[in-house]
C-alpha cells in the first residue's frame, strides 16, 4: 500500500560527528536524501543548512542562509544528535559541581575499580565529569532486624518508596550547605549534580538540595534520585553527572537550532531521539538520555524494515561506519541495558544495546610479529586513508579499493588537499605495496605475497574480527548466530556483508535502499516514547501482587497523561509494563515484558510475570532455581505514541534485464573476475544479480561476491542470498594471513566457553563477579589460548592439564571428565576448581585438545566459610582437595562422589565440608557445559580444516608468540643490558628474589627465583604455576600489544624456582594468601627487574556493613616524575555482633619507586572499638567484632617512577594517553570490564 501523501515537509535528520543525513518527504510524496557535512565553514548548523537546501530546491525559491528560515511549511522534524556523544568523548561539557554525603567524596573516582585493558602498563583514567566536590552532612542507613547499633532505636523512621524503612541517622545541614554552594557558584560553576547515598529510596534530601540550589542561581540542577531512580550509587552517580555535564550543551544547541528559524519554530514538532530507540520533544530532551541518540535511529530504521513478525527471523545489525562498527539484536522487541558506560562513564538508564567495536573503513592496517592486525587505531577523517590523498595509513577502505571493490569514478570528488580530487587508487596500492614489503620480509622462505593477496588478507582478517562480537552477542544468550538475518547499513558495511554472513553460516543478508543514511530514516518511522519507572524491593508473591498492580497502573496513567499531552489519541497509545527481577541472593535482574503471559489468577493484572521472567531466565542462562524466591527492583512502564507514518511505496516491475553500467575486475579468492556493476536506482522488483557484482547507490556500495544472488524486494531493498562459497585449501605451511584468522578462532573459542559458563553457573562468584577462566590446550597440554579474565588463571592451568596427561597416560577416555585443585597439581588455591575435558577425533587414539575451565568456587570447606582463613597453617584448613578426580566418568556425572569429596574437610577437627554444596554441583555442571562447547568448537574448526591443519596452526600461533617474546627480550637487552636483577620482601620478611639473564641473540631468558624465602608457616606459599602464572603476565604487558596468550610466550623463557621455597612449597602448605598477595608480589619483583612499573597497590575486600567513608588516601602514592596511585581508605561500623576476617599485605614493606621514585605508603588496618581503644590489626587476622566498632581500612599507595620534575613533568605525573579513536560500548564490552574487575 502506498504511503500517505504529506501536506507539508518532514525532515528525519541524523547529525553525526562528520555527516549529517537528511531525510525529507515533499509535499505530494516526493523522498529527498541529502548527505553534508556536520563542521563546515560555509553554514553554520549543518541539520538547519540541510532544511534550507531542500526547501531552496523543492519550492523553486532563493532561501538565503542569513535569514532565519520559514517553518510554515514545515509538517514535522526529528533528530537525532552527537552534540551529547561528542561532548563526552572530548570532554566539553558544561563545568559542573558534584555533591555527595560526606565521606565519599572520591566514590565516583574510584568508580568500580575496573581495569578496562589488564595489560597496559598505565592505567589511563578518564577525566572527571565534574571540578568541584561539595560534601554534606546528611546520612540514611536502612532498617535492618536484629540491628544492635547503640541509639538505633531512637532514630526517626522514613517510609521508602521501595517499601523499605529507612533509618535518618544524620539529619540534613543546609545551613553549612548554603556556604559551600555559594562559595562555587562564585567560582562560575553553574550546573549542579546531586548523589545522596539511598535517594534513589527516600528522595527527600535530594529534592531539599536542589530546592536550594535553585534558589541560589543554580541553573541546572541533576538529582541522582530524579535522574535515575535505581539502586548502586556509583552509575547513578556518573548518570547525575552526565546529565548536568551535557544537559546544558544540548539546551544550548537547541537554542541554537531554533533560532535559525522564523518565530523559533513555534508550532512545528520537533521531536529528538532518545538512547533507548524512542521520540521524546524537544523540551523533555536531556543528556543522560542522548548519547546513543544517532545510533539509536540505525536500529529502529532495521527492526522496522528487516523484521518480519510472519517468519520472527530474528536480525543482526550491522553498522559499519569509518572508525568503528555497531552491532546489535532485534527479535520482534528492541534489546535494552540499564547500564552501560561511554568514555569511562557509567550512565544508568535504558539505552539500546548498541556494541561498537573497533573495525571500520579506516582502521589502520599492520603487519605485527608475524600477524595481519586491522585496528583499533583509526585514520580518521584527517588525514584518512590513503587513498584519500593527505599522505594517510594504509586502511581497510584502501584495501578495499586495491581489490577493485570500490570505483573513484562513483565517489564524489572531495579528496586531496583542495578537496576537489577523486579517491586515489595508485596511494592505495602503494601503502599497501609496503606492507606487502614488510610481510615478505617477515616470513623468509615464503614465496612473496602479492599486492591483492595481501590486501585480502586484511580484509578476511577484518572480518573475522567483526564476527567475533556478532557470535558473542547471539551466542551468549542463547541464539544460534547462524538463524539469524544480517541488515547491513552504514556507508562501509555493504564491501563486507556476504563474507560476514557466510563466515556466521547467515543465509540472508538484506540492504535497505537507504541504507547510507538508515539512522535518519528510522527516526521518520520511530514512535513517540514516555518512559516512567520507581524502584521497588518486594518480592514477587500473592502478597505484593496488589501493590505490584497499583504502581503499574500509576505508572501506565502517568505515560498515558504525558502523550496525551503531546496529541496523541488513546488509540494511538501503547503502555506496557516491565518487572526488573531476580532470584533472590543474586544480583542479576532481568527487565522482563509479561508480553506472551497473559494474567493467572496466581499473578498480577498485568500479566504473568513469574512465568515471562522463568522463561527468559531459562532462555538467557539454560536452568532456572524454582525454589528461590524472586525479588523485584524496578517497576517501569513504557509508553508509546504511534505515529502511524509510512515513508515506503512499492516498485513496480520493469520487465527488462538489469542495465549494467559498466563492468570491473574485481579480486575474490579465486583471483581477478569479470564483475558487472549496477546503479540502485535503475534496479526493479523483477531483477535478480548473481554474483560477482556491485550495486552502487549513492551513499554505498554493495559487493554480491561470488556464490551469492541479489534480488530487489517490492519496495526496492536489496535481499541477498548467501551460498556456502567455494572452500578454500589451507595447507599446513605457515600463512600469515591464516595465523591472524585462526589466532580470532582460537581465541573466540575460549571466550564462548566463558559465555557458557557465565551463562550456566548459579553462583554470584562465578555468574555475576565473573571470577573464571576458559582455555583450549594442545595434546601435549601446552595452552593454545586463554581469553585474558583473571591474570592469576594465565598459563596456571597449563601446569594443571599437562600434570593430569603425566598422571593419567592412556588412562584418559572418551566421556571423562577431570577434577582438580591441588596445588602440586597446577593449582591457585583451592576454592579454583579446574574442570579438564580431553577432545578426542575419529580414528585418533589419544586426544587432539585439551579444554578447561577454572573457577572460584565461594565455598568448599575448610576451618572458615568462604575457605579463604587468614590464618591457615595446612592445606587440609582450605578446604576439600582434589588431585586428579574423575567428576564425568565413561559420561556420568558423578554426583555421589564429588559430593562425599566436598563434604569430607568436615571430619577433619575444626574444619568443616562445603558449605554450599548445591552450588557447588551447579557450578561444576555449568563447566562441563563450557568445556562441551569448547569441545563442539573444535570439532566444528577440524571439521572445516582438517585436523593436521589445525595442530599445525596451533603450532604457529605458538611460534608467533614465541617470536614476539623473544623481540620484546632482544630490544630489552639491546637498551638495559643482558643482566638484570630485583628483590622485595613480604610482610613477615621473607624475600622474593629474581635475577635474570637475557641472551640477546637468541632472544631467550633465564628467570631465577633463588635465594627467595622458605616456604612458611602460614598461607602466603605461592604454587609454581602461580609464578608462572604472573610471569606469562608480566611479560604479555612488556611486549605492549595484543599476542596471543600461549605456552609460546614461555618458550623462550627458562624459570628457576628453588623447591621448598614461598614459590613453591611442600604439597600440604597452605597456599590461599600466595594466590591473592604473593602473586602480587611476584609481579612487582619482576615488573621491578625490568625497570618498567613501580609497585602497585592491593585492593581489599568488601564487608556487608554500614559504609561510613570510602575515599582516597590523598598522598599516599610515591612521589614521582609519575606519581604513584592512591590508595583508598575504607571505615566500616558494624551492626551486630560478627567475625571480621582481614588477609591483606604491604602493611610492613612499602611499595617500591622505580628510577629515582618515592615509595606508596604502607597500607594500615584499625579496629576501633566503640567504647575501648583504638587497635592495629596487622596484615593478617580474625577477630570478633561488635556493634558500634568501626573497621578502617587503609590500602597502600603505589610507587612513583622517575625523579619529580624530570623532562619537564610536574610531580603529578605525565600527560594522560592519548584516547583510542573510538569509544567501546555495549553488553560485550561491560562483560569484559566486568570480568577484567575481578
Amino acid at each position: 500500500m502506498a504511503a500517505p501523501v504529506p501536506a507539508g515537509f518532514q525532515f528525519a535528520i541524523d547529525r553525526g560527528g562528520t555527516f549529517t543525513d537528511v531525510f525529507a518527504r515533499c509535499p505530494g510524496g516526493r523522498v529527498r536524501v541529502l548527505k553534508l557535512l556536520s563542521e563546515d565553514p560555509s553554514y553554520g548548523d549543518a541539520p538547519t543548512e540541510g532544511i534550507r537546501r531542500v526547501l531552496q530546491e523543492e519550492l523553486g525559491v532563493a532561501v538565503p542562509r542569513e535569514l532565519p528560515l520559514d517553518a510554515s511549511r514545515i509538517e514535522w522534524i526529528r533528530m537525532g544528535t552527537t552534540v551529547a556523544t561528542n561532548a563526552l568523548l572530548q570532554r566539553r561539557g558544561e563545568r559542573v559541581a558534584l555533591l555527595l554525603t560526606r565521606g565519599f567524596r572520591d566514590l565516583l573516582h574510584i568508580g568500580t575499580q575496573a581495569r578496562p585493558r589488564i595489560f597496559d602498563l598505565e592505567a589511563a583514567m578518564p577525566a572527571a565529569l565534574y571540578e568541584e566536590v561539595i560534601e554534606v552532612d546528611e546520612r540514611l542507613i536502612p532498617q535492618q532486624p536484629g540491628c544492635r547499633l547503640p541509639g538505633s532505636e531512637a532514630l526517626p523512621r522514613l517510609a521508602g518508596c521501595t517499601g523499605d524503612t529507612l533509618l535518618l541517622w544524620r539529619p540534613l545541614d543546609l545551613t553549612a550547605l548554603r556556604r559551600e554552594l555559594e562559595r562555587v557558584l562564585a567560582r562560575g560553576i553553574r550546573s549542579l549534580a546531586v548523589l545522596l547515598l539511598h535517594s534513589y529510596a527516600w528522595p527527600g534530601h535530594e529534592e531539599q538540595v536542589g530546592a536550594l540550589a535553585r534558589e541560589l542561581g543554580f541553573q541546572h540542577v541533576s538529582l541522582s534520585s530524579a535522574v535515575t531512580a535505581m539502586a548502586r550509587a556509583v552509575p547513578r552517580g556518573h548518570t547525575a553527572c552526565a546529565d548536568a555535564y551535557l544537559t546544558p550543551c544540548i539546551r544550548r544547541y537547541l537554542d541554537g537550532f531554533c533560532a535559525g528559524f522564523a518565530e523559533r519554530l513555534r508550532g512545528v514538532p520537533v521531536l529528538f531521539m532518545r538512547s533507548d530507540g524512542g521520540l521524546t520533544p524537544m523540551e523533555h530532551f536531556s543528556g543522560a538520555r542522548a548519547v546513543l541518540s544517532g545510533p539509536a535511529g540505525g536500529v529502529v530504521g532495521y527492526a522496522v524494515t528487516t523484521y518480519r513478525q510472519q517468519d520472527g527471523q530474528p536480525v543482526i545489525g550491522f553498522d559499519m561506519g569509518g572508525t568503528s562498527t555497531d552491532v546489535s539484536r532485534y527479535a520482534g522487541e528492541y534489546e535494552h541495558v540499564f547500564e552501560a558506560t561511554t568514555a569511562g562513564v557509567s550512565i544508568q538508564a535504558p539505552q539500546l544495546d548498541i556494541n561498537t567495536v573497533a573495525a571500520g573503513g579506516g582502521s589502520m592496517l599492520f603487519y605485527r610479529s608475524g600477524l595481519f592486525v586491522v585496528g583499533p587505531e583509526s585514520a580518521g577523517a584527517h588525514p584518512g586513508p590513503a587513498c584519500y590523498r593527505k599522505g594517510g595509513p594504509p586502511t581497510v577502505t584502501d584495501a578495499n579499493l586495491c581489490l577493485g571493490r570500490l570505483l573513484p569514478e562513483f565517489f564524489p570528488r572531495i579528496f586531496g588537499p583542495g578537496e576537489d580530487q577523486p579517491l586515489c587508487r595508485d596511494a592505495a596500492l602503494r601503502a599497501l605495496r609496503g606492507l606487502a614489503e614488510r610481510v615478505g620480509a617477515g616470513t623468509p622462505g615464503q614465496p612473496p605475497m602479492s599486492v591483492e593477496e595481501v590486501a585480502m588478507g586484511f580484509i578476511r582478517v577484518a572480518n573475522e574480527a567483526m564476527c567475533r562480537p556478532i557470535r558473542a552477542l547471539t551466542q551468549a544468550r542463547g541464539h544460534d548466530t547462524s538463524r539469524h538475518v544480517l541488515a547491513c547499513f552504514g556507508g562501509a558495511g555493504g564491501q563486507h556483508a556476504c563474507a560476514i554472513a557466510r563466515a556466521l553460516g547467515m543465509k540472508k543478508v538484506f540492504i535497505h535502499k537507504y541504507s547510507g543514511v538508515l539512522s535518519a530514516y528510522g527516526m521518520a518511522l520511530a514512535d513517540v516514547v514516555h518512559e516512567a519507572q520507581v524502584p521497588c524491593a518486594l518480592r514477587y508473591e500473592p502478597a505484593a501482587f496488589a501493590q505490584l498492580d497499583e504502581r503499574i497502573a500509576a505508572l501506565e496513567q502517568e505515560c498515558r497523561q504525558a502523550l496525551a499531552a503531546q496529541g496523541f489519541s488513546s488509540d494511538q497509545i501503547r503502555t506496557e509494563a516491565f518487572l526488573h527481577l531476580r532470584y533472590e541472593r543474586t544480583d542479576c535482574a532481568l527487565m522482563c515484558s509479561a508480553k506472551g503471559h497473559p494474567p493467572t489468577p496466581n499473578s498480577c493484572r498485568a500479566g504473568d510475570f513469574a512465568a515471562a521472567f522463568a522463561s527468559r531466565y531459562s532462555t538467557e542462562f539454560g536452568f532456572t532455581i524454582p525454589d528461590r524466591a524472586v525479588v523485584v527492583d524496578d517497576v517501569r512502564v513504557r509508553g508509546t505514541g504511534s505515529t502511524g507514518i509510512s515513508c515506503e511505496s512499492p516498485l513496480a516491475p520493469s520487465g527488462e534485464p538489469p542495465r549494467v553500467e559498466t563492468v570491473t575486475r574485481c579480486y575474490f579468492e579465486e583471483g581477478y573476475l569479470e564483475t558487472p556493476v549496477f546503479l540502485l536506482e535503475q534496479l526493479s522488483c523483477d531483477h535478480s544479480i548473481p554474483g560477482p557484482a556491485i550495486i552502487i547507490d549513492k551513499n554505498s556500495t554493495i559487493l554480491v561476491e561470488p556464490g551469492c544472488t541479489a534480488s530487489l524486494t517490492e519496495l526496492g531493498d536489496v535481499c541477498i542470498a548467501v551460498g556456502s562459497g567455494r572452500p578454500s585449501a589451507v595447507g599446513t605451511q605457515l600463512d600469515p594471513v591464516q595465523l591472524s584468522i585462526f589466532s580470532h578462532r582460537f581465541m573466540s573459542i575460549a571466550e564462548q566457553m566463558g559465555r557458557i559458563l557465565q551463562r550456566t553457573a548459579i553462583s554470584t562468584n562465578i555468574k555475576e563477579r565473573l571470577d573464571f577462566s576458559c582455555a583450549l590446550f594442545g595434546p601435549d597440554g601446552g595452552l593454545v589460548s586463554n581469553a585474558p579474565h583473571i591474570p592469576v588463571h594465565l598459563g596456571a592451568m597449563q601446569e594443571t592439564v599437562q600434570f593430569q596427561i603425566r598422571r593419567l597416560g592412556d588412562d584418559l577416555r572418551e566421556g571423562d571428565v577431570l577434577l582438580s585443585n591441588h596445588p602440586c597439581a597446577g593449582g591457585s588455591h583451592l576454592p579454583d576448581l579446574t574442570v579438564i575435558t580431553p577432545v578426542f577425533w575419529p580414528g585418533v587414539p589419544k586426544p587432539v585438545f585439551f579444554v578447561a575451565s577454572r573457577g572460584h568456587h565461594a565455598d568448599i570447606g575448610g576451618i572458615t566459610p568462604g575457605s579463604m582463613p587468614p590464618h591457615s597453617k595446612a592445606l587440609h584448613e582450605e578446604g576439600a582437595v582434589f588431585v586428579s578426580f574423575k567428576l564425568v566418568k565413561d559420561g556420568v556425572f558423578q554426583e555421589e562422589a564429588v559430593t562425599e569429596a566436598l563434604m569430607a574437610p568436615g571430619r577433619v577437627a575444626g574444619c568443616s565440608g562445603t558449605r554450599n554444596l548445591q552450588d557447588n554441583l551447579s557450578d561444576l555442571r555449568a563447566q562441563v557445559a563450557a568445556n562441551q562447547k569448547g569441545i563442539q568448537l573444535v570439532a566444528e574448526l577440524i571439521g572445516l580444516y582438517g585436523l593436521g591443519v589445525v595442530q599445525a596452526y596451533m603450532g604457529h600461533i605458538q611460534a608467533n608468540a614465541e617470536l614476539a617474546v623473544r623481540e620484546m627480550l632482544r630490544g630489552f637487552a639491546a637498551r638495559w643490558g643482558a643482566a638484570v636483577e630485583a628483590e622485595d620482601r613480604m610482610d613477615d620478611g621473607s624475600p622474593i628474589r629474581l635475577r635474570v639473564q637475557v641472551d640477546p641473540q637468541e632472544g631467550s631468558a633465564v628467570f631465577d627465583f633463588s635465594g627467595s624465602g622458605h616456604e612458611v608457616y602460614g598461607n602466603c606459599n605461592a604454587p609454581r604455576a602461580i609464578t608462572l602464572s604472573a610471569l606469562i603476565y608480566c611479560l604479555r604487558c612488556m611486549v605492549g600489544q595484543d599476542i596471543p596468550l600461549n605456552q609460546g610466550c614461555l618458550a623462550p623463557v627458562r624459570v628457576i624456582i628453588p623447591k621448598g621455597s614461598i614459590l613453591d612449597p611442600s604439597p600440604e602448605a597452605a597456599v590461599v594468601g600466595g594466590n591473592v598477595l604473593t602473586s602480587q608480589r611476584v609481579v612487582d619483583v619482576i615488573f621491578k627487574a625490568f625497570g618498567v612499573c613501580a609497585a602497585s597497590q592491593v585492593l581489599e575486600q568488601r564487608y556487608p556493613v554500614v559504609l561510613q567513608r570510602f575515599e582516597l588516601r590523598r598522598g599516599s602514592g610515591g612521589a614521582g616524575r609519575y606519581r604513584g596511585g592512591d590508595g583508598v581508605c575504607r571505615e566500616l561500623l558494624f551492626r551486630q555482633d560478627m567475625v571480621l576476617s582481614v588477609l591483606s599485605e604491604r602493611r610492613a614493606i612499602q611499595p617500591y619507586g622505580l628510577q629515582g621514585g618515592s615509595p606508596g605508603a604502607l597500607g594500615l588496618n584499625l579496629l576501633l572499638r566503640r567504647d575501648g581503644p583504638t587497635i592495629n590489626l596487622g596484615a593478617k587476622t580474625s577477630v570478633p567484632v561488635q556493634p558500634g566498632d568501626v573497621f578502617c581500612l587503609q590500602t597502600p599507595g603505589g610507587g612513583g617512577f622517575g625523579l619529580p620534575g624530570d623532562a619537564g613533568e610536574a610531580e603529578d605525573g605525565a600527560e594522560p594517553a592519548a584516547p583510542r579513536s573510538f569509544a567501546e560500548r555495549g553488553s560485550l564490552f561491560e562483560y569484559r570490564r566486568a570480568q577484567e574487575a575481578v
